[in-house]
C-alpha cells in the first residue's frame, strides 16, 4: 500500500512494519487453511480406500474358506467310498449300500464299480434326478475316466478326471468330473470306485446357502473359461472379485467369487466429525503457532545467553584451548591460547603443520607426533608435556591434554586440546630440587662433623703404626746387623709392607667419608643391597666401636638389585643406623645389638620391592615423639638439626617406596623402608 508523502518518516516506517506483519500472517493463515483442506480431502479418500480394502480382504478370506470347505467335503466323500468298499460285496449288496449314499449327496450323479480291467461290475445313478448319461453314452467319456484311474493307481490314492460337458435331454447340460478311487486288497488293486460329480451341484452342496446369496460363485479353468456358476450379485455399484486355486489330483480349477457392494457411505456419517475436526485442527494449529513462536523467542534468548556465557568463559580462562579438524588444520583458538603463544587468532586459524609456535629444532618430532594423533591413536588422558616457542622466541613448557571432538551425530570431526603453561611450575620444582640437594649435602656435612672425633681416633692408630714401622726401618738402616744382610732386608721389607697396609687403612676411612660428603647427580642405577651396606660399613663401625654396639647383618638368598640413587640411599641407611646406635647409648642397655636385615617385600605383577629393616633395642619412641617424628626441624637431641628422618622419608618416597617404624617389644624400635627392583632384573645373591 502506498502511503501519502506528507506523513512523518517515523510513522511511515512504523505502519510499513505493521502491514508487513499483517501480510505475513495472512499468508500463513492461507497456507494453514489450504493445508487443513488438503488433509480433510486426503482423509476422506483414505477412508474410502480403507473401506474398499476391508471389503476386498473379507471377500478373499471367504473365498479361501470356500476352497477349504470344498476340499474337506471331497475328502469326506473319499472316506465314504472307502467305507463302502471295505468289505467284499455282490452286485445286490453293493447296490443296497450305494443307494443311501446317493440320496445323501446331491452332487453325486453316478457311482460305478469296475474291476481291475475297467470292466463295469455294477453302477447306480442318483435317484434325485434323471440319469445324467442317458443322452450321451458312458463310453464317450470313458477315456477321461481311464486316465484318472491310471493316475490313482500310480499314486495309490484318489484322482480326478478333467472336467467335461454332459448334455441333457432338455437341451441344457452341465460340467462333470469323475473321482476314481482304487480298491486295494493285500497290496493288489482289485478294482475301482468311480463317482461322477456335477461341478455346479458340488458348489451348491459344499458351500453355505448364505455365501451363494451374497455372491456369484463359479468354477473356472486357469485360462478364465467359466465351467459352473451358482448364486447372484447383490446390490451395489462396485464389483469386488476374488480367486483361489482348487488344486486336486489330476484336476485344477479356479474358484472365483464376484460380489457387488455399495459405495462407502461417508458423507452423511462423517460431515459433523469433519467440521468438528477441522475446527479443532484450526484452533490447535493456532495454539501450536503461538507456542512455537514463544519457544522460538525463548530459544533465541537462550542461545544468545549461552553464546555470551561461552564468550565470557573463553575470555576468563587461563587454560588455552585449540580445536583441529581431521586434517590437522586449526579451527578454533581461545584468547588464553593466543596470549600463551603470542599470536593473534587470524595468524593461527586454518594453519596446518608446521605450526608457527613450534621450535624449529623440534618440527620433525612434532610432525611425527601429529601424524600419529591424526591416525586415530588417542593420547593419554593425563596429558603429556611439550615445549612451545612464543612469537618473540621465548620457550615455554606446556602440559597438553587432548580428546576427540565429537559432533551431535556422534561422529569425530577433529581433536580438542587444552594447554597449561607450566613454565613457572617447572622453575619452582627445579629450585626445590636444588634446595633439597643442598639440604642433603648440609645433612651429610653435619653427620661428618659429628664423626670428626671418631675419625681422629680411628686415624691415630694407623698413623702411630706407620710412625713406629718407619722409625724401626731407619734404625735398621743406620745400624744394620753385621754379616746378616739378608735378614736386615727381610725386616725392612716387612716394615714397609706394614706401613703400606696402615696407609691403605687410613685411606679407606678418608675415602668413605669423602664419597659420602661429596655432591653427586641423582642418577639412579641398579645396585645390590650388599654394595649399599658395604659402602657405609666403615662409618658404621666407627660409631659402633665408640658406643660398644655389635652390628649384625642378615640377607635373604638371591636378592635382586634395587633401582635407586646410591648416595641418597646410603645416607638413609647410615642415618637410621646411627639413630639406632645412639638410642642404645644408655646405662641400662647392656646388650647393644643393631640388626640390619634385607629381604624381599610383598610384590605384585607390575612391581617388585626389596625391604631394608634396621632394629635396635634402645629406649623406643613415645607416642608424643612419634606424632612429630618426621616433622622437619623436630629433634630430641641437643646437638641435632631435626632434618635426618624428614630427609630420609623424602628420599624413600622419591624412589616410590615407603618409610615406617614400629615398636620392637619388649623395648626398641624397628625402622623399615622399601626400594623398587629394576624392570626385568634377574635375581642374584646379595
Amino acid at each position: 500500500m502506498k502511503l501519502p508523502p506528507h506523513w512523518p518518516p517515523q510513522l511511515r516506517k512504523h505502519l510499513s512494519f505493521i502491514w508487513s506483519l499483517r501480510d505475513r500472517r495472512l499468508s500463513l493463515w492461507v497456507a494453514l487453511v489450504g493445508l487443513v483442506a488438503a488433509v480433510l480431502i486426503t482423509l476422506v479418500w483414505l477412508a474410502g480406500r480403507y473401506e474398499a480394502s476391508q471389503v476386498q480382504a473379507a471377500l478373499e478370506r471367504d473365498t479361501q474358506d470356500a476352497v477349504n470347505d470344498i476340499r474337506a467335503g471331497l475328502m469326506r466323500d473319499v472316506q465314504a467310498l472307502q467305507a463302502l468298499h471295505a468289505n467284499r460285496h455282490t452286485a445286490a449288496s453293493w447296490a443296497a449300500e450305494t443307494g443311501p449314499l446317493l440320496r445323501e449327496h446331491r452332487d453325486w450323479l453316478r457311482v460305478e464299480w469296475r474291476d481291475a480291467q475297467m470292466k463295469l461290475r455294477s453302477h447306480m445313478d442318483s435317484p434325485l434326478r434323471a440319469p445324467s448319461f442317458s443322452k450321451t453314452p458312458r463310453t464317450n467319456t470313458l477315456n477321461d475316466v481311464i486316465q484318472a484311474c491310471q493316475r490313482a493307481r500310480r499314486s495309490n490314492g484318489p484322482a480326478y478326471s478333467s472336467s467335461y460337458f454332459v448334455p441333457q435331454d432338455d437341451g441344457m447340460g452341465f460340467e462333470v468330473t469323475d473321482l476314481c478311487l482304487p480298491l486295494v486288497i493285500a497290496g493288489e488293486t482289485v478294482g475301482y470306485a468311480i463317482t461322477s460329480y456335477s461341478l455346479q451341484e458340488l458348489m451348491a452342496e459344499q458351500l453355505s446357502p448364505d455365501f451363494g446369496r451374497r455372491n456369484e460363485v463359479s468354477f473356472t479353468e486357469p485360462d478364465g473359461t467359466r465351467l459352473a456358476v451358482i448364486g447372484q450379485h447383490g446390490r451395489g455399484v462396485r464389483l469386488f472379485s476374488a480367486q483361489q486355486l482348487l488344486d486336486l489330483p489330476g484336476l485344477t480349477l479356479v474358484l472365483r467369487v464376484d460380489g457387488r457392494r455399495g459405495a462407502p457411505d461417508l458423507f452423511p456419517n462423517v460431515l459433523t466429525a469433519l467440521v468438528t475436526a477441522m475446527s479443532i485442527a484450526l484452533v490447535s494449529v493456532l495454539v501450536l503457532l503461538v507456542k512455537d513462536s514463544r519457544r522460538r523467542l525463548k530459544a533465541e534468548r537462550d542461545l544468545a545467553e549461552a553464546l555470551a556465557f561461552r564468550k565470557a568463559m573463553e575470555d576468563s580462562l587461563v587454560t588455552g584451548l585449540r580445536a583441529r579438524d581431521l586434517q590437522g588444520r586449526i579451527t578454533y583458538v581461545n584468547p588464553a591460547f593466543c596470549q600463551m603463544v603470542g599470536f593473534k587468532p587470524a595468524e593461527l586459524l586454518g594453519h596446518n603443520a608446521p605450526m608457527p609456535y613450534w621450535p624449529p629444532e623440534m618440527v620433525g618430532e612434532y610432525q611425527q607426533r601429529q601424524a600419529i594423533r591424526l591416525a586415530g591413536n588417542a593420547p593419554p588422558r593425563e596429558g603429556y608435556e611439550s615445549v612451545f616457542m612464543r612469537k618473540d622466541g621465548e620457550r615455554i613448557s606446556v602440559l597438553i591434554i587432548e580428546a576427540p571432538l565429537i559432533n551431535v551425530l556422534g561422529e569425530q570431526t577433529g581433536w580438542m586440546s587444552a594447554f597449561l603453561d607450566i613454565t613457572e611450575q617447572r622453575r619452582v620444582e627445579e629450585m626445590s630440587r636444588a634446595s633439597q640437594e643442598r639440604l642433603q649435602a648440609t645433612a651429610r656435612l653435619a653427620t661428618v662433623g659429628e664423626m670428626a672425633s671418631l675419625l681422629s681416633h680411628e686415624l691415630n692408630q694407623p698413623l702411630a703404626a706407620i710412625s713406629s714401622y718407619a722409625n724401626g726401618s731407619l734404625n735398621l738402616l743406620q745400624d744394620p746387623a753385621p754379616g746378616d744382610t739378608a735378614q736386615t732386608l727381610a725386616d725392612l721389607h716387612l716394615a714397609l709392607k706394614r706401613i703400606a697396609e696402615q696407609a691403605g687403612r687410613a685411606g679407606k676411612v678418608i675415602n668413605s667419608v669423602h664419597d659420602f660428603v661429596r655432591r653427586r647427580d641423582q642418577d639412579r642405577e641398579a645396585v645390590t643391597p650388599q654394595a649399599l651396606i658395604d659402602a657405609i660399613m666403615p662409618l658404621m663401625q666407627l660409631q659402633a666401636r665408640k658406643l660398644r654396639v655389635r652390628v649384625v647383618m642378615k640377607f635373604d638368598d638371591k636378592l635382586p638389585s634395587v633401582w635407586c640413587d646410591r648416595t641418597m640411599v646410603e645416607q638413609v641407611l647410615l642415618n637410621l643406623a646411627r639413630n639406632g646406635m645412639q638410642a642404645m647409648d644408655r646405662p641400662n642397655c647392656p646388650e647393644r645389638v643393631l640388626l640390619i636385615q634385607v629381604r624381599r617385600a610383598a610384590s605384585n605383577l607390575e612391581h617388585q620391592w626389596v625391604e631394608f629393616i634396621v632394629t635396635d633395642v634402645g629406649c623406643g619412641i613415645s607416642a608424643e615423639v612419634a606424632a612429630q617424628l618426621f616433622t622437619p626441624f623436630f629433634t630430641t637431641k641437643t646437638e641435632g638439626m631435626g632434618l635426618g628422618l624428614s630427609l630420609c622419608r623424602t628420599v624413600i618416597e622419591q624412589h616410590g617406596g615407603h618409610l615406617e617404624f614400629d615398636a620392637h617389644p619388649p623395648h626398641g624400635t624397628v625402622f623399615r623402608f622399601t626400594l623398587p627392583v629394576p624392570p626385568q632384573q634377574p635375581t642374584q645373591r646379595g
